[in-house]
């Protein structure tokens, strides 16, 4: 395994720890609204602090883009490399006791994703990829599935809470999707639904208004297992959309063709 993949991997468990010791004691969380259906708890900060320690202490020189505590840069000038940070990725599900969520961790060399760790607590599943390198569940190499397109397929998605205006172009994305879909599913933490995609457990993904920490390291995980990720247009300006679709080939081209007309209805 590379070196930062496994700087990534300790700081990634180690998060995990702080996540699952406080699943059973969900009463003494402190909790806060960052905006609306947008929640942060002491949980989250916790489990970034852990986070940053492990990564600043093997490279002092990068910086950090991190969910809760924004950009870090210690050093001059313009860093080579930025971690990018979801401490828990699926707050609302961690509240309330669903037990789907993970702590996701990228790395970016001047702009190119180059690692990836999402580590899911609750089943201790290890989902890491390296540039050049394929992407490995618990050290097992894994391959997104290779359906012939849309029909048959199982799709994940994410409805748009935080960004409510996005609502009525999702809800004719939604319906033109499971008209052909097999069926989908809704689980509630982007970053391990592309995990999910990369690992053959669904067969594509779709959702607006994420934020780079959602879907930085489910991306990465995606293209190193043979898949695809693309904005709605079908080019690469997901992380600053924060619209992104994923998939094995044929699952992502019929994806994009399929979402691609309801844009016009988003802001």
């Amino acid at each position: 395994m590379h070196p930062m993949v496994n700087i990534a991997v300790r700081a990634a468990r180690a998060a995990g720890d702080v996540i699952a010791r406080s699943v059973d004691r969900l009463d003494r969380v402190h909790v806060e609204a960052k905006g609306r259906h947008d929640f942060v708890s002491d949980i989250d900060r916790k489990a970034e602090e852990v986070i940053l320690y492990t990564l600043n202490k093997a490279y002092p020189g990068h910086a950090v883009l991190a969910e809760e505590s924004g950009s870090h840069f210690k050093g001059s000038g313009t860093a080579e490399y930025t971690w990018i940070v979801d401490p828990l990725d699926g707050t609302a599900n961690f509240l309330h006791g669903f037990p789907h969520f993970a702590v996701s961790i990228a790395l970016q060399r001047e702009g190119r994703l180059e690692a990836a760790v999402v580590y899911d607590p609750m089943r201790q599943e290890l989902f890491t990829a390296h540039r050049g390198s394929g992407a490995q569940l618990d050290g097992r190499r894994i391959r997104v599935p290779q359906r012939s397109g849309l029909d048959g397929a199982l799709i994940g998605t994410g409805f748009p809470f935080k960004q409510q205006a996005y609502m009525p172009a999702y809800i004719g994305m939604f319906q033109a999707v499971a008209e052909h879909a097999e069926d989908m599913r809704r689980a509630g933490s982007a970053a391990l639904d592309l995990a999910y995609v990369a690992a053959g457990r669904l067969d594509g993904f779709f959702e607006l208004g994420l934020k780079p920490w959602d879907i930085a390291a489910g991306a990465l995980l995606v293209t190193e297992a043979g898949g695809m990720v693309s904005d709605f247009a079908g080019k690469d300006g997901y992380l600053e959309s924060g619209h992104i679709v994923a998939g094995a080939p044929k699952v992502h081209g019929d994806l994009v063709r399929t979402l691609r007309p309801h844009m016009a209805e988003a802001p």
